[in-house]
């Protein structure tokens, strides 16, 4: 299975062929992204990225011996903190809890137990807990999820070391050198600039959702285009398709690893985790 002329993408598969793989129940990467506002710097599409770091992991973990797959990603995420800037697509929560839930049902009908779910948009997070811990309470059937950009994150902090906190948030660190690595073409040229004076309620804005009240984060409804851009503009500067580059491979690997530990645990009389 790891014959370079191998397809990894069940989109690029006929029934008939990916049906003779599926016999031996293999792992499937569910991939899930957003299309919304990173800033005037980055493309809305993150969950191209996604798609090709799942693409990516499903061909790393097959070369280990555990055969693995990615299926299409679902682009459109759970709508947050962007319904004021252009371009931007969302589901409710309601609506994209309904779809992950019938998607992964899907799946799990054809009988493909072994799914990972690498979620690329933080507002999945909650709804995401909520579907999977319904299946693991009806179904008796565990399906994780692997957060793309939190473990980038975390993995190029450990490279960059002390100091480098304030290069990450939204539309900076660690998406910014990700985008430049793998989607170099659509990144914009010239200064990000460091908006910041909003206010709501006389208060200033201070981060999604939140107010500065002497020192106290005040939740309430702001949106993307009210939030100070301090990151990126720290980010910007010293961001990198090196970098970038560095952190996808340190992704990928984690991420086989992964879904090789996931793929080699002992399966119950349904062969799935349970």
């Amino acid at each position: 299975m790891s014959d370079s002329r191998q397809n990894y993408r069940l989109g690029d598969m006929t029934a008939a062929i990916f049906a003779q793989a599926a016999a031996a129940n293999p792992v499937v990467l569910l991939p899930l992204g957003s299309h919304e506002d990173h800033g005037p710097h980055l493309p809305m599409g993150d969950y191209l990225l996604a798609e090709q770091l799942a693409v990516r992991i499903a061909q790393a973990a097959t070369d280990k011996g555990v055969v693995t797959f990615a299926a299409p990603c679902l682009p459109f995420g759970v709508a947050d903190y962007f319904g004021a800037t252009p371009g931007g697509l969302a589901l409710s929560p309601a609506s994209f809890r309904a779809v992950l839930a019938e998607v992964l049902a899907s799946l799990l009908g054809h009988g493909l137990s072994n799914i990972v779910i690498l979620n690329g948009h933080g507002g999945n997070v909650p709804v995401i807990h909520e579907v999977t811990l319904e299946i693991r309470r009806t179904r008796n059937i565990i399906l994780p999820s692997f957060y793309l950009w939190k473990i980038a994150r975390q993995l190029m902090e450990a490279q960059l070391g002390a100091g480098s906190q304030e290069r990450f948030g939204h539309g900076a660190e660690p998406l910014l050198s990700l985008t430049k690595a793998l989607r170099g073409a659509f990144v914009q040229p010239g200064e990000v600039l460091a908006h910041g004076g909003e206010t709501m309620l006389g208060l200033p804005v201070s981060g999604f959702g939140t107010l500065d009240f002497h020192g106290l984060a005040i939740d309430a409804p702001v949106e993307f285009d009210q939030v100070p851009l301090a990151a990126t503009q720290a980010a910007w500067p010293l961001a990198s398709a090196e970098l970038g580059a560095q952190t996808a491979e340190s992704l990928i690997s984690a991420a086989a690893q992964f879904v090789v530990h996931f793929g080699r645990l002992p399966r119950g009389a349904a062969g799935c985790v349970v």
